[in-house]
C-alpha cells in the first residue's frame, strides 16, 4: 500500500488523493475506547443510564456493547499496549443512537440526575436528520444521545 506525504492531506481533493493510491476497504467499526479515571464507574454508568449490557473479555477486561459495536474502558496506566499517544479522561465526543422518543429520553436522564447541557437539537448525521441530547460522563466525555427522524 502506498502511504501519502503528509503536505498531500493538506488541502483534501478527491481526485488528487486517490491517483495513484490503493484503497482499503473499511466497512465498520469494532470498538472504541473511552480512558476514564475509574473503570468501574464508567461501566456502571454507561450500563445504568444508557442500558447497555456489560461484557466480559480477554479474561478480565470489560466493555459495554453499543448494538454491535463495544465501547472499551482504560485508564491512563493500564497494562495494554499499545494505547492512544496523549490518553485524556473527558476528551471523547460520541453520538449514541436512541430508538426511544427524545422527551422520553430526557425525562429518564433526569430520572438518574444525569444533566442534559444542550438539546433537544436538530443534527445532521452519517445517515440523515436526527434530533440529539447532549451530556457529559463521570469524566466528562461528551455524549450525544440521538434519534433519527
Amino acid at each position: 500500500m502506498v502511504h501519502a506525504k503528509s503536505d498531500e492531506y493538506d488541502t483534501f481533493n478527491n481526485e488528487l488523493f486517490l491517483k495513484g493510491f490503493e484503497l482499503v476497504n473499511i466497512r465498520d467499526i469494532d470498538h472504541l475506547t473511552l480512558t476514564v479515571t475509574d473503570i468501574a464507574r464508567s461501566l456502571r454508568f454507561y450500563h445504568e443510564v444508557f442500558d447497555l449490557p456489560i461484557v466480559t473479555f480477554d479474561g478480565d477486561r470489560q466493555a459495554v456493547l453499543v448494538g454491535k459495536q463495544k465501547i472499551n474502558f482504560q485508564t491512563t496506566n493500564q497494562p495494554h499496549q499499545p494505547i492512544a499517544a496523549k490518553p485524556t479522561p473527558g476528551s471523547a465526543d460520541l453520538c449514541l443512537i436512541a430508538k426511544d422518543n427524545i422527551d422520553d429520553i430526557q425525562h429518564h436522564l433526569k430520572s438518574y440526575f444525569v444533566d442534559v447541557i444542550a438539546g433537544p437539537v436538530e443534527r445532521t448525521s452519517a445517515h440523515g436528520k436526527l434530533t440529539s441530547l447532549y451530556v457529559r460522563d463521570p469524566d466528562n466525555n461528551l455524549i450525544e444521545i440521538s434519534n433519527y427522524h
